[in-house]
């Protein structure tokens, strides 16, 4: 039998949820009530189609509407964990507002080409951008060198959808999953619609190191002293495969804001405020 982890004023472990938050609220209910969450910290199965609903609807039940984690991924059965090992649903911890954590997320990404507006599209086809094909205005952005051989910008080249009211330009990373020379039409990883910006992005080592930094220097500004711990969810394509090995990605964040515990796990897509993303990095600091 999984060992039961005592719990505190500021944390409260909570079990799958799997298709609503009915079971949730009555095992959760009193203790958010009385503690505030500030955050949870999750683990959710990437097999269940409910997740990104339940996503959203558990981030409305912390006091800063956040949620930081990510998928589980496994070569085998895929588990969660939450005082033993659940499968199916989203498990995790809830964190109470005295309980000081910060947190931020790296993306893998960086925009290679300005914002375009979608002026024709259906469901993930980019017909037009700005009113021209859409395959002429990748071409454009990616550059001459790219646009002689489009068989090349696999893995390369991304797209990023902006998220509307974000005070950090954040933007959510889709994949290129196709392209129609003939038509000058784009497909990609997600349902997109008219009106909505996007830019393509480029995925290279040197951007990913870039913007880690960037985000380990934001957060070192944030703190008054050394974190006491960290919990940091990494994307499957990160890690070796983007910083290279030795444990590159972590060891730049010990460059950074020094020697502390941190544990973590690699995801197959990982979990900021009420989002899903990709190929990022999600670390919070306790403090």
């Amino acid at each position: 039998m999984p060992r039961e982890i005592p719990e505190s004023h500021g944390f409260h472990v909570f079990p799958s949820v799997v298709k609503s938050l009915d079971a949730f609220d009555a095992h959760s209910g009193a203790w958010i009530a009385a503690h505030r969450p500030l955050l949870a910290l999750v683990h959710a199965d990437p097999a269940n189609g409910d997740t990104e609903d339940l996503i959203k609807q558990l981030a409305q039940r912390t006091s800063a509407g956040f949620l930081v984690g990510g998928f589980a991924s496994s070569r085998g059965t895929t588990y969660t964990v939450a005082n033993g090992l659940h499968q199916d649903g989203i498990s995790g911890v809830l964190f109470a507002e005295e309980v000081g954590l910060i947190t931020r997320l790296s993306q893998g990404c960086s925009p290679i080409g300005p914002h375009r507006t979608i002026t024709a599209a259906q469901r993930n086809i980019l017909i037009t951008l700005d009113g021209r094909p859409a395959l002429d205005v990748l071409k454009e952005d990616i550059g001459a060198e790219l646009s002689r051989d489009l068989m090349q910008i696999g893995g390369q080249i991304f797209v990023g959808l902006p998220i509307q009211g974000s005070d950090t330009g954040d933007y959510l990373v889709r994949n290129l999953v196709g392209i129609d020379p003939n038509e000058g039409l784009v497909a990609v990883g997600d349902v997109v619609e008219q009106g909505r910006e996007l830019m393509f992005c480029r995925r290279d080592t040197a951007t990913a190191r870039e913007d880690l930094d960037r985000m380990l220097r934001s957060l070192k500004g944030r703190l008054s002293a050394p974190p006491r711990g960290g919990v940091y969810c990494s994307c499957l394509g990160r890690g070796v495969n983007l910083f290279g090995p030795e444990s590159a990605e972590l060891k730049q964040i010990r460059d950074t804001l020094g020697d502390f515990p941190l544990v973590g796990f690699y995801a197959s897509g990982e979990i900021s405020q009420d989002r899903l993303y990709g190929y990022t990095g999600v670390l919070t600091l306790f403090t």
